[in-house]
């Protein structure tokens, strides 16, 4: 009995021998994987001619060459500006010097005490030599002021701060200056300040001719 027991079962060796299933399934994966990666088609990176290679590098300078341009155009601009403008800001706050003397003139000639005064007349005068001269120097730095009594009103020039009835000038026309106004070559310093005038309504004037008749038949009742 032990012998045919010892004959049907298998031997070490054969054990050994005998491959496993699972070995063979990984490897099986594994060979179908590298069959079908082999068999992917691979990118072909396509090599610029000679041709192309030399027309890229064209682009590319030509480029470099269109930015650096601009670049010295931006810098002529910006430093002519700076020659130009550079006292702009000095300007703008120049004029505070003009509005000051014309008040002190508008003051002075206003005082009931010094009217008519030989003192007056003196010292207005040399008031307006001093205003005379500072409006000389401006314009020698390109500083001009603005024309504005009797133009039509320019909202790039001057800024209107009242309306006055006046039927005898087209309405928009500017009949009293407020504060003067001034450029530097073609920028503003500041706008005009300005009254213009406008038409009356026709219309509301029987209105209030009535109304005046009525006031004076009220007074003589």
């Amino acid at each position: 009995m032990e012998k045919e027991e010892n004959q049907n079962s298998p031997s070490a060796e054969q054990i050994q021998d005998t491959p496993n299933e699972t070995e063979k399934t990984e490897e099986n994966l594994a060979e179908e994987n590298k069959e079908e990666t082999d068999q992917e088609p691979k990118e072909e990176i396509k090599e610029l001619t000679p041709e192309e290679k030399i027309a890229e590098l064209e682009d590319k300078v030509a480029r470099t060459f269109a930015e650096m341009e601009n670049q010295r155009r931006r810098f002529e601009k910006e430093k002519d500006e700076a020659f130009e403008y550079g006292g702009f800001a000095f300007a703008k706050e120049a004029l505070n010097l003009i509005d000051n003397l014309e008040r002190s003139k508008n003051t002075l000639e206003n005082d009931e005490a010094l009217k008519g005064s030989e003192a007056l007349n003196k010292l207005i005068e040399h008031l307006n030599i001093i205003d005379k001269d500072m409006l000389t120097i401006f314009k020698k730095n390109n500083i001009e002021p603005i024309k504005a009594i009797g133009e039509k009103l320019d909202p790039n020039l001057h800024q209107a701060m009242m309306e006055i009835d006046d039927n005898s000038k087209e309405s928009g026309t500017i009949v009293q200056e407020i504060q003067k106004g001034f450029t530097m070559k073609d920028r503003l310093l500041r706008p005009s300040l300005v009254a213009v005038s406008k038409k009356k309504d026709v219309k509301d004037e029987p209105k209030i001719k009535k109304s005046e008749e009525n006031q004076e038949k009220n007074d003589e009742n």
